[in-house]
C-alpha cells in the first residue's frame, strides 16, 4: 500500500456486552469487507481493542459497523484515537 496523508491507523476500544457474542469474528468480517488490515481482540476490563490500517474513509464506515456490532451485542461506546499508518499489518486476524 502507498504511504499517503489519508492512509492512516485507527486504535479503537468498543465497551459494552461485547465479549462472548461474536464481536471479534464480526470485527473481522467487516475489516476484511472493507479491506483493513490489523486485528481485534477481547481485553480483560470486557472491552474490545481493535488495531487498523486503511484509507480514514475506509476507517470511519468500519466504525459505524462496530457501532452496531452483531445481534447478540450491546455496543455502549467507541473510542478512537487516530495515529500514523505503519503498514506493519498483512491481515486482519483475531488476537487471543
Amino acid at each position: 500500500m502507498m504511504k499517503d496523508k489519508n492512509i492512516v491507523r485507527g486504535h479503537i476500544f468498543v465497551s459494552g456486552v461485547v465479549q462472548g457474542v461474536y464481536y471479534r469474528q464480526f470485527t473481522q468480517s467487516k475489516a476484511k469487507a472493507f479491506g483493513l488490515t490489523g486485528w481485534v481482540k477481547n481485553l480483560p476490563n470486557g472491552m474490545v481493542e481493535v488495531m487498523c490500517e486503511a484509507e480514514k474513509g475506509l476507517i470511519l464506515e468500519f466504525i459505524k459497523e462496530l457501532k452496531i456490532g452483531p445481534p447478540s451485542a450491546n455496543v455502549v461506546g467507541v473510542q478512537v484515537e487516530w495515529k500514523e499508518y505503519t503498514g506493519e499489518f498483512n491481515d486482519f486476524e483475531i488476537k487471543f
